[in-house]
């Protein structure tokens, strides 16, 4: 699968609960197919994550077509109110 978005189920923070609920909501509404990855399971996967998106301080939600960064959070707002959210994704 392509898209991945890593995420967190261990968050006292309500901004990332609600920006994780939006995006994964967005993506089901368009009916685009995404791999979650917790990364409350491992601070490898953290790590992975950071690593990745070449921000060592990045948070969830972030999002990947297979390993090339799409963006984060901010970013991918910014895509469904142009419209472009299939070009932020890098699926066309």
């Amino acid at each position: 699968m392509g898209i991945k978005l890593y995420y967190t189920t261990v968050t006292a923070s309500r901004t990332v609960k609600s920006q994780q609920g939006e995006v994964t909501r967005i993506l089901d509404s368009k009916s685009i197919q995404y791999e979650l990855i917790d990364i409350s399971l491992g601070s490898e996967l953290r790590d992975d994550m950071r690593r990745k998106s070449g921000n060592p301080g990045a948070v969830p939600p972030q999002l990947f077509n297979e390993d090339q960064y799409c963006g984060d959070y901010e970013m991918f707002s910014e895509a469904v109110e142009a419209d472009t959210v299939e070009q932020f994704l890098k699926l066309v």
